[in-house]
């Protein structure tokens, strides 16, 4: 019998869903589900864990995601306007900076912070200690991010609003001040957010810098207990721990995106 073309699409798109399910059924059989609980799922491993996750690793791991974010924030659009400056050496700097620290990772501008200005600077201490050197360290490597993103955003402001700034009496600094930065941030706020989700995850790498126990982050809490424990189940706890972070600034994303969509 000779099918209609709806018909197939229908029996296609049956078939597809059919093997999606096999597959998951068959790997859920196959699973050694006793080995998985006694490895991933120890009750009294979980219970051990709390309440130090909370009160301590993760409030650490938002510390130093917020701290190197409005760092990497300023800094960042510090860049952006160096980058859109009409001073040549500016913009010469600016770009120099921002190919360089995009290129090298996370890790090893966190080591250079934390261990190169001491040395280099002996009487003097970076303020706030440890949290101070993480969050220059990784808002040094975001700022280079956000920095084009930034210069993006007011690249994509109308160049009307400048010059009818410029027409109402405003000077060049005032009106990217009050009429075209405002409105720059309210593109690239997505963006960020997103930055802001990548920070959450690189505040992992904080462990380089030698943190105590009331300095620790999540993962570094997680490792510990992995090997205090030897049973993977701390890692489990440590990755749901960021998705508390990260799945709801995912969702505010997403709205955002789509206001903004719906905006234009």
């Amino acid at each position: 019998m000779k099918l209609r073309r709806r018909q197939r699409e229908r029996l296609s798109l049956g078939i597809q869903y059919l093997v999606f399910v096999a597959i998951i059924v068959a790997v859920l059989a196959a699973a050694d589900w006793g080995r998985l609980a006694d490895a991933f799922f120890r009750v009294d491993i979980i219970e051990s864990m709390f309440p130090t996750i909370i009160t301590v690793a993760l409030r650490n791991t938002i510390l130093y995601t917020v701290g190197a974010f409005a760092f990497g924030l300023v800094f960042g659009t510090i860049l952006a306007l160096m980058r859109l400056s009409r001073v040549a050496p500016y913009r010469w700097l600016a770009t120099a900076y921002i190919e360089l620290f995009r290129g090298l990772p996370a890790l090893l501008v966190l080591f250079l912070v934390g261990y190169g200005i001491p040395i280099a600077f002996p009487e003097r201490e970076i303020p706030g200690g440890v949290f101070g050197s993480i969050a220059i360290g990784l808002g040094l490597t975001a700022a280079a991010y956000m920095a084009e993103t930034i210069r993006a955003g007011i690249q994509a402001v109308p160049k009307g609003q400048m010059e009818a700034a410029r027409t109402l009496g405003m000077s060049h600094v005032t009106a990217m001040r009050t009429i075209v930065i405002p409105q720059a941030f309210r593109i690239v706020i997505p963006p960020l957010t997103n930055e802001l989700i990548l920070l959450t995850k690189d505040s992992s790498l904080a462990y380089v810098l030698g943190v105590t126990a009331s300095t620790i982050e999540v993962t570094k809490f997680g490792r510990d207990m992995l090997n205090d424990r030897v049973n993977a189940t701390p890692l489990l706890v440590a990755g749901l721990a960021y998705l508390v972070i990260t799945l709801p600034l995912s969702q505010v994303v997403r709205r955002l995106e789509l206001r903004y969509a719906k905006a234009r």
